[in-house]
């Protein structure tokens, strides 16, 4: 045999490669989501409307985070599983060890430039006047943790491509658990506010990191020595490109964010709302669809390493039939959770503490026109890591930027010049449409190109 044919990734039922990788990459991405969303629980019992408002300012440094997590960590999970794939097995743990640096640097840098210029930041992110000094004590804090929650992210996404998906849950799900336990203790037991709910998140993300690091110096498939740690242009150019359209999505999602909140300041100023309730609301809104996506973005990431190995391999159909298992998946997920948006949204907004009529008002229309096309949300980014998974990292890019940037932001600043601070809201529908038909028609080329792969590597074995 092969070691392609003994590899799991080239020979297990599709279906049951989807289950073991996507679950725990589902649960994961979930878990990285509970670390925003419970923050903002808490904080809205406790703390009230500003500081919900507080975190949702603060929402663009854990969206950076992310997305230099996934840069890395997705870049150099899919290069390591391209190589493996393809047999090269003595070039492929370069990626790894190349993505850890870079993942420990970048997340220095970052806590260092927030630390450094914290106030700037948090006044371009949007912060009313009211909002800053609570903003300003939860980020002092948190940014602590940067370094640790980049490595996490990243590191599971590297776990994972060595074969071991419950690990890279564990990983995030060890840090969440303790962050909720401490958030219930600091903000609630010992009336913390701001500062007990980031020393929660920072304890939570520096066990993950511990605990993820552990493993990592134990790798499985092959072994990481120090050469593999040094950063190496090539190694990287290739890791970036790769990860480049996850992480441009989450990019693009912060840029999207800070002028969402900067248009809902200015425009909920001029309405009975007022600055802060708009921006409360929508963080609010923004952290529980995270819920939604947390569940679409790990079921593409889950099947990352299935399409990278099969493609390396040239086992095409298996490729195909991967990316329709995820596409079906997604499909229902987002359907339910249209509806749930549509028929609960006060319900939802009720569990983040209580607010004013005005207050409810608005987040009940937030939830209702912004997410008004969830149920087309899953075509994107399933449909951009798959374009990466395959080794197509520029049309992946290219992907990741339609619905945030190509059209979502330029709606944004259009809709309310008509429409007031609800063109905000309408301007997202839209986006979601046009985002939806562009993936659907990039997807449909690609099945005909890897059609006429199939056909010449069947004429080549047949001659």
């Amino acid at each position: 045999m092969t070691s392609e044919q003994q590899n799991p990734l080239a020979v297990d039922k599709i279906s049951s490669l989807i289950l073991r990788f996507s679950v725990p990459s589902i649960i994961a991405m979930l878990v990285s989501a509970v670390y925003n969303i419970a923050d903002q629980l808490f904080i809205g019992n406790a703390v009230g409307t500003l500081g919900n408002a507080a975190t949702n300012i603060a929402f663009p440094l854990a969206m950076m985070c992310t997305g230099l997590g996934l840069l890395f960590g997705i870049g150099g999970a899919a290069s390591f599983n391209l190589h493996m794939g393809a047999g090269k097995k003595e070039k492929a743990p370069y990626f790894v060890g190349n993505a850890i640096t870079m993942l420990l640097t970048v997340g220095i840098l970052l806590f260092a430039i927030t630390e450094l210029f914290l106030n700037p930041l948090l006044v371009g992110f949007g912060s009313p006047a009211d909002v800053l000094p609570l903003a300003r004590q939860y980020v002092r804090v948190t940014a602590i943790g940067f370094p640790f929650l980049i490595l996490t992210i990243g590191s599971g996404h590297l776990i994972r491509a060595d074969g071991s998906p419950k690990m890279a849950m564990f990983v995030n799900i060890s840090g969440a658990v303790i962050n909720i336990v401490l958030d219930a203790v600091f903000v609630l037991g010992f009336h913390w506010g701001m500062y007990g709910a980031a020393a929660a998140t920072v304890i939570g993300q520096v066990i993950s990191a511990i605990i993820a690091v552990c493993y990592l110096s134990h790798y499985r498939t092959v072994t990481l020595h120090s050469e593999h740690f040094r950063p190496n242009a090539s190694h990287l150019a290739q890791i970036c490109s790769l990860g480049m359209a996850s992480a441009i999505n989450q990019v693009a999602m912060m840029i999207v964010q800070i002028t969402m909140n900067n248009l809902l300041k200015h425009y909920g100023a001029q309405s009975v709302y007022g600055e802060s309730i708009p921006i409360a609301c929508s963080g609010i809104v923004m952290k529980v669809n995270q819920l939604y996506f947390s569940v679409i973005i790990g079921l593409s990431q889950g099947s990352q390493p299935i399409q990278s190995f099969n493609y390396g391999a040239k086992q095409y159909n298996r490729v195909k039939e991967s990316y329709r298992l995820a596409i079906t998946v997604g499909a229902i997920v987002s359907i339910v959770s249209f509806l749930l948006f549509q028929i609960f949204p006060r319900q939802i907004l009720g569990l983040f503490g209580s607010g004013s009529k005005e207050y409810f008002d608005f987040g009940v229309n937030y939830f209702r026109i912004f997410l008004l096309f969830t149920w087309l949300n899953f075509m994107q980014p399933i449909s951009s890591t798959f374009f990466s998974s395959i080794g197509k990292a520029y049309k992946g890019t290219f992907l990741s930027l339609t619905r945030q940037i190509l059209f979502l932001l330029p709606l944004l600043l259009l809709f309310p010049r008509f429409w007031g601070i609800k063109g905000i809201l309408y301007a997202s529908p839209v986006a979601d449409v046009l985002s939806f038909a562009v993936g659907l028609a990039m997807v449909i080329h690609e099945f005909q190109l890897i059609r006429k792969l199939e056909v010449s590597e069947q004429n080549t074995t047949t001659f």
